[in-house]
């Protein structure tokens, strides 16, 4: 039932852009690779499996009551939150104060971590009784450039509102475009596609920003802490539901253009429209509604425009219809609604109006309509705006050198998330604990056993690895027709060029040798293509719980036990080099029809520039690790660095089977 928004709905049924509209998409796909269809219907068929079943778990409130503390753990674990980063001293430190018209501006900086700088501005009324608690906004900033003296001077009027009403109001800058500029980009343009091994996304430091955000508001002698609401637009739209999800002490939520859905950024390719920081990686592959749905059954306005190309309609009518079906479970439908916008993704009058009523009426217990919401807004279009306070003035560092010189802000996706560093013990013990845990966060869309590939039709170089993905796979030799083969040798193809090792196994193959080249998904015939910005293809397989080159482990696996049927259950060996020996190692980890790896020139650790990338997996276990629980079978490793596989080595002793593995150094540079 959606009363907040009633008339402004019936708008947007009457102007024909919202009831029953068609899907919007962001462009046109991609059809320049031969590979483009393929990958994209497997996406949207893979996406269509995660939201179809939204409610499937939980149908009453017990049910709902009984997985939260799970989907809880989950939802942390997918922001890097998980184990929560303690809570250290906040060191808040107010470095000026700024007087207006009935309000009074503190610019400050607290750390939510050792050394994590959160740069920030705090409005609060010019008068405030002694001993009086007020109700407190935690303000979280969308994407506005506004230089040296962060985004957060760009919402200004939002922040002076709240205090001549009577709240205290707490206004951040986020990690990039804040005051100490960071990176929200990182798989998006800048190929830090270790990001998704290290489980790192911006969105969780924004989530913990704002959660300490929080912690400064309750330490304040003004401000009472049963009384917090969340807000923002945009980037900081999203910011709200990571903070309001994670944090119940959020009492009221109102993000503004802040929501889609898998099949919009999917599907629809939305997710081209938006940097890393509006995602976290989809591990656990929840729909993705249930982040928003975790904030239920506290109030909640969900706010949107209907002529945003990033948040569009058919998303925006898909989440509201769920998150009330969530909150009819509670008896709190009166809890929860939406309000649209006639326009583009902006703030408009109706928006602030909604927004700042709905946040009265929860926290103050004050219905009455908004009627001075346009105070103070910026006038004039940049670089000429101008704002009720010089953007300039509410800079917290005032010059460059102000800045603290111990800030981890700029390098924070490498101290973010912890690398895990597993201890060897007893072999058996030891494996299968970090094959579980790799199953769990890593790999869990791999079936138990992957199947056989199946060939297409009467060929036998076009094989089905999984529903809808084929792969090509070379003969380059097979024994002659009436002779069997001794052993079977499978080359994985990494690059659009032929593999150098293959000249390698010309010299020394063995005559009853049969030997293949295969070019997995998104190689070689089956391309896609690639554009940096936006990586549409890498980016979305993370919003459903895998990577590119989860796919190329099961067409590895899939086509090294089709190929052991085919030929008389002959050993199957693969190979592989650069990233392809990784490939083949973790193929190998999972498929135990594989007898024996050959690999030349592997990455040595997932941090590597070329190295494959798989979720989380830096928070279980290195490569190293990968390739000791290869054990006992035989591996040979060749052209590494000295000693960086000294784990490698000590994992196949303790398996008893210290004769099964090879490693030839890398010769030293002279």
């Amino acid at each position: 039932m959606r009363r907040f928004g009633a008339t402004l709905l019936l708008l947007s049924v009457l102007s024909g852009v919202f009831r029953g509209a068609r899907a919007q998409e962001y462009g046109p796909p991609d059809r320049g690779q031969p590979g483009d269809p393929m990958i994209q219907q497997y996406l949207a068929r893979e996406t269509a499996k995660i939201e179809r079943p939204f409610l499937d778990d939980a149908k009453t409130r017990d049910q709902w009551e009984q997985l939260r503390a799970r989907w809880k753990d989950e939802y942390l674990y997918m922001l890097g939150l998980k184990p929560m980063p303690e809570k250290t001293p906040l060191r808040p430190t107010i470095t000026g104060t700024l007087a207006g018209k009935g309000y009074v501006v503190d610019k400050l900086h607290y750390q939510s971590r050792p050394r994590l700088y959160v740069t920030a501005n705090l409005y609060r009324p010019a008068t405030i009784a002694p001993g009086q608690r007020l109700p407190a906004v935690l303000y979280v900033c969308g994407h506005s450039g506004m230089g040296k003296a962060g985004n957060k001077t760009a919402y200004q009027s939002h922040g002076i509102w709240f205090a001549r009403h009577g709240y205290v109001c707490l206004v951040l800058d986020t990690l990039q475009l804040g005051e100490i500029g960071a990176i929200h980009h990182g798989t998006y343009r800048e190929n830090r596609w270790w990001w998704h091994s290290r489980g790192y996304t911006p969105a969780g430091v924004e989530c913990l920003n704002g959660m300490r955000g929080i912690d400064y508001l309750q330490s304040r002698p003004d401000v009472d802490p049963q009384r917090i609401a969340v807000t923002g637009i945009s980037g900081g739209g999203a910011a709200t539901f990571w903070i309001a999800a994670a944090d119940e002490r959020v009492k009221v939520a109102v993000p503004v253009s802040g929501m889609a859905d898998l099949q919009s950024y999917v599907t629809h390719r939305v997710i081209n429209g938006h940097c890393d920081c509006m995602f976290l990686y989809n591990t656990f592959q929840w729909p993705w509604t249930r982040i928003a749905a975790l904030i239920a059954p506290r109030p909640l306005l969900f706010v949107n425009s209907d002529q945003d190309r990033i948040f569009p309609m058919d998303a925006n009518d898909r989440v509201i219809n769920r998150l009330e079906r969530v909150y009819s479970l509670f008896g709190a439908t009166d809890l929860v609604d939406a309000v649209v916008s006639i326009g583009d993704h902006a703030y408009r009058k109706d928006i602030r109006q909604a927004a700042y009523r709905f946040i009265d009426m929860h926290l103050k217990g004050d219905p009455a309509i908004v009627a001075d919401s346009e105070v103070d807004l910026p006038e004039g279009k940049p670089p000429k705006r101008v704002y009720a306070i010089d953007p300039e003035k509410l800079r917290v560092f005032l010059r460059d050198e102000d800045f603290p010189k111990d800030e981890l802000n700029t390098t924070i996706d490498e101290h973010f998330v912890p690398v895990a560093s597993p201890k060897l013990g007893e072999f058996p013990a030891w494996k299968r604990g970090l094959m579980d845990e790799l199953r769990r966060v890593s790999f869990r869309v791999l079936p138990e056993r992957i199947a056989p590939a199946k060939p297409q039709g009467d060929s036998t170089t076009r094989l089905e690895t999984e529903p809808g993905i084929v792969v090509a796979l070379e003969p380059l030799a097979v024994p002659p027709a009436g002779q069997k083969a001794g052993r079977v040798l499978l080359v994985v193809r990494h690059a659009e060029e032929k593999p150098t090792l293959v000249e390698r196994l010309a010299t020394s193959r063995r005559p009853e040798d049969a030997i293949y080249v295969l070019a997995p998904r998104g190689i070689g015939p089956t391309r896609w293509t690639r554009k940096n910005p936006p990586n549409y293809v890498e980016r979305c397989h993370v919003l459903l719980g895998r990577t590119v080159d989860t796919g190329r482990v099961w067409d590895i696996a899939a086509t090294a036990r089709y190929l052991r049927q085919r030929h008389g259950a002959a050993p199957v060996e693969v190979l592989g080099e650069g990233p392809g020996a990784v490939l083949a190692a973790y193929a190998a980890l999972w498929e135990p029809e594989i007898s024996s790896l050959t690999l030349y020139r592997p990455a040595v650790s997932h941090r590597e520039a070329d190295a494959p990338q798989f979720l989380n997996v830096l928070r279980v276990c290195d490569v190293p690790d990968v390739l000791g629980m290869i054990a006992p079978r035989p591996l040979a490793v060749f052209e590494v660095p000295a000693q960086a596989l000294e784990k490698t080595v000590a994992a196949y002793e303790r398996a008893g089977a210290k004769g099964g593995l090879k490693i030839t150094p890398r010769p030293a540079t002279p």
